[in-house]
């Protein structure tokens, strides 16, 4: 493992962290899309079949059923929990995500590395996550208004993918057959949906402001 893989392994910890704490904390979940944590969770769960077959190493695994149980969490305190469920947004959270799976699905048959179950699922898991955010930028774009804890998840969420493609490029230059050409161009169009947030998340750190984003 390299320098750029753990710091996006631990950017995407820190994200989950302050997600989860942002939920606990304030018995909320404003500001936070459903849509996208349910995207996630389906991205995870079909990633990761590997851990009934292969085993790499005791990191690898732990982290890979932090990312599974954390998200099924997530969603399960957006949908149940008593308290947390009535903060909501579900009038600003109407992102059709059913066609980015759909979508994801077709491209992962038509676009594969190997045309097996895991890989298929690999690739489906893979075009999703570029596309799972989408609903949380649409939700605080209608919104308008973001709050400190919201605004560090997707912050830090889009931070670990970007380290993820200085990984790629540091595999590419070091590893003899390094090969994974969707991971890295998904990662790549999955951080250029960010630049915009990124742009305005930097402008309120920069004038010590309220991240706010136009509608």
């Amino acid at each position: 493992m390299n320098i750029f893989r753990f710091a996006g392994d631990m950017t995407h910890l820190i994200s989950i962290l302050v997600l989860l704490l942002k939920i606990y904390a304030t018995k909320s979940c404003s500001g936070i899309s459903l849509k996208t944590q349910e995207l996630y969770a389906l991205v995870f769960l079909t990633r990761y079949l590997d851990l009934f077959t292969d085993f790499i190493s005791v990191y690898n695994t732990i982290m890979k059923l932090v990312f599974i149980a954390s998200s099924l969490a997530i969603v399960w305190c957006m949908r149940m929990h008593r308290v947390v469920r009535r903060s909501y947004d579900k009038d600003l959270d109407t992102f059709r995500y059913h066609f980015l799976i759909l979508a994801s699905f077709v491209l992962a048959l038509l676009v594969h590395e190997k045309f097996t179950f895991q890989e298929i699922f690999w690739a489906f898991s893979i075009y999703l996550e570029a596309l799972a955010i989408l609903p949380q930028l649409v939700l605080l774009q209608r919104s308008g208004n973001v709050d400190n804890l919201t605004g560090q998840y997707v912050f830090f969420l889009g931070a670990y993918r970007a380290f993820y493609i200085l990984n790629w490029i540091y595999r590419y230059f070091t590893e003899q057959h390094f090969s994974r050409w969707i991971a890295c161009v998904s990662g790549i169009v999955q951080t250029a949906l960010y630049a915009d947030f990124f742009y305005y998340y930097f402008i309120s750190w920069k004038n010590n402001a309220k991240l706010q984003l136009p509608a």
